[in-house]
């Protein structure tokens, strides 16, 4: 009996643990994001690219609007440079009041501009799908 709810304890603590990481971490992004302006969500799975030695080129960027936020993707199935769900987790840093983006190029002027500093060292590699929301 002891040894049942030891397991059960520890199984949970397990858990606890690996939804706290990610999140800490940066981990996988919201259940839904934007990508081109549509939305997506996808399901957090428990891969992990990091030291791999993968090149960067082979991730796509999901940056992490942070302040309640939605995330913004850059890439989705379709497009020509979409890397089948390898992601590059970027957080950025507000220099001016966060607003909600809905894609990468929004993301990218902002930085251009100074609004926003892009973290140039990942928090996170991993895989996960993109799932349309809605009937796009």
């Amino acid at each position: 009996m002891f040894r049942r709810i030891a397991t059960g304890a520890a199984g949970a603590l397990m858990l606890l643990s690996v939804v706290a990481g990610s999140v800490a971490a940066g981990g996988p992004p919201s259940l839904a994001f934007y990508v081109d302006g549509m939305r997506y969500r996808t399901v957090g799975t428990p891969t992990d690219f990091s030291g791999t030695g993968a090149p960067a080129s082979s991730y796509d960027r999901i940056y992490v609007l942070g302040s309640s936020l939605i995330n913004v993707a850059e890439a989705k199935p379709g497009d020509r440079d979409y890397n089948g769900g390898r992601w590059m987790v970027l957080p950025v840093t507000w220099n001016t009041a966060p607003v909600q983006l809905t894609n990468a190029e929004q993301v990218e002027a902002y930085a251009a501009a100074g609004m926003l500093t892009i973290a140039s060292t990942p928090v996170k590699l991993f895989e996960c799908p993109v799932i349309p929301v809605g009937g796009h």
